[in-house]
């Protein structure tokens, strides 16, 4: 008798329904859960299986007939109240003894279960519904921005085509730069909504990949060497001359890196390199290098960089401008091309970003002949170098340590680049270049930062004599 209580108690206090009935659908047994949540007191024994569960369980000749599963499955069934309301349960039944013929039907309450999976999808489908809404919205925004700068931008080109006085063309050409700055951001944020809403989608095509980077190259050595930086680009012969997949988005993501890095680089160099890593079948990994001698990022920012409208720091946004959306869109264009981007860097010593996409092969019995490159020891082309040549021995460190030769020697061969352009009435290029000095005197005594600030106030201003003045006050501090 000891032994018996001894089993019956830990069921007696399961919190889940236990009934236990015989062959002929007599409930011997209910515990506490089963009694509370069935609404019965004490009179539950002696009541017939199918007055708990009548969708499930009916009346026989040799006793219950049941189309519910017997053994370890778990099944959905409703278990109906005292009060003939009705609740969803998850059951297993099993029988316990042959012999015997004693039936066991263990039974969870998923009524708030089911209530919360009901909630979760009404949220889920609200939240789709709110991002359609929301991507159709900025489709409608960005394509109604577009249509007014596109036209201000026609318009003022049409006016510098004309011929205008030299104040007039300057005005105009700043109204220009403004909508070609307003088009790439339209062209960022309708592009990260398409990703975001999954409704982005590659358009793989034939191109030549030489070509492409010659492209590439022209769009940006320009604005690079007018910095004063220098500009190399090698690509390894062991990529094909023709390959297969989305060019304008590879193009874009280059576009992006390279921007990055001549906005945040004011001296040494730039480098970019594409070689090819892996080959399966007819398709080939591509890894691109773009490495700068920049400003560089601390260690524990380095995750900020990928996120959505995210950059370092804010001081970063008010100084160089930017949505933080570039390299985000990047990263996503990556992974559709299924690569991965990845960045190394350290703070004041420049920056390396790589990423690889893979491509198909237009001959893939000419492919085969040829072995993946080593990413480190290739055998590199050169397919591009433009800028002045890499000055020996210097480094990021050294020439931002005021009073260094590295340091002093690139002050003057900025200042003397920035009073070029006060004379040429180039006050864009100038206000580059002042920032160059700005960041090389950062380190510099208290009257030198002074001046360095005062000369950019002049530039900005684009006052001539002031700009001389205090051109010759640092020229004569160095």
């Amino acid at each position: 008798m000891e032994q018996k209580e001894d089993l019956v108690f830990p069921i007696e206090d399961a919190l889940e329904m236990i009934l236990m009935f015989d062959r002929g659908g007599k409930i011997s047994y209910a515990n506490a859960a089963a009694r509370q949540k069935l609404g019965y007191e004490s009179n539950l024994c002696g009541r017939n299986i199918w007055d708990i569960f009548p969708g499930s369980f009916s009346a026989g000749k040799d006793g219950f007939e049941t189309e519910c599963l017997i053994g370890k499955e778990h099944q959905n069934l409703l278990a109906y109240r005292k009060n003939l309301t009705c609740f969803p349960v998850e059951a297993r039944i099993v029988k316990e003894d042959v012999c015997t013929g004693i039936y066991i039907c263990m039974a969870n309450d998923i009524l708030e279960k089911e209530f919360l999976g009901r909630e979760i999808d009404r949220i889920r489908q609200e939240a789709q519904q709110a991002m359609k809404v929301k991507s159709e919205f900025v489709a409608n925004v960005t394509h109604e921005l577009r249509t007014p700068v596109n036209g201000v931008l026609g318009n003022v080109r049409e006016l510098l085509s004309g011929g205008t006085d030299e104040a007039t063309e300057k005005s105009l050409r700043l109204v220009e730069r403004c909508c070609d700055d307003m088009n790439k951001i339209i062209n960022n944020i309708l592009d990260f909504s398409k990703l975001e809403a999954g409704k982005f989608t590659l358009e793989p095509r034939k191109f030549h990949f030489r070509n492409m980077l010659d492209y590439v190259k022209a769009n940006h050595i320009n604005k690079i060497t007018e910095k004063g930086l220098g500009f190399f680009m090698t690509v390894s012969p062991q990529i094909p001359e023709y390959v297969i997949g989305d060019e304008l988005r590879i193009v874009q993501i280059l576009n992006n890196l390279l921007s990055n890095a001549q906005k945040f680089t004011s001296w040494g160099k730039i480098t970019m390199e594409a070689v090819r890593t892996a080959q399966v079948n007819d398709r080939i990994e591509l890894f691109f290098i773009v490495s700068d001698t920049g400003i560089g990022i601390d260690t524990g920012d380095r995750d900020k960089l990928f996120q959505s409208f995210s950059q370092v720091d804010a001081s970063i946004s008010r100084k160089y401008g930017g949505t933080g959306l570039g390299l985000n869109i990047c990263k996503q264009l990556v992974e559709l091309m299924g690569g991965r981007i990845e960045v190394e860097s350290e703070k004041n010593r420049g920056s390396t970003f790589s990423f690889s996409v893979w491509v198909g092969t237009c001959d893939s019995g000419e492919a085969a002949l040829q072995q993946p490159d080593d990413v480190k020891g290739a055998s590199l082309r050169m397919a591009a170098m433009e800028g002045p040549p890499e000055e020996g021995g210097e480094n990021s460190e050294n020439i931002r340590k005021y009073g260094t030769q590295e340091n002093k020697e690139n002050l003057k061969k900025t200042l003397s680049k920035l009073i070029l352009s006060v004379e040429m009435e180039n006050w864009e290029k100038a206000e580059m270049f002042v920032e160059t000095i700005r960041q090389l005197t950062e380190e510099a005594p208290r009257e030198v930062k002074r001046s360095a600030l005062r000369l950019k106030m002049a530039i900005q201003k684009e006052n001539y004599e002031k700009v001389t003045a205090e051109f010759k006050e640092l020229n004569d501090f160095l």
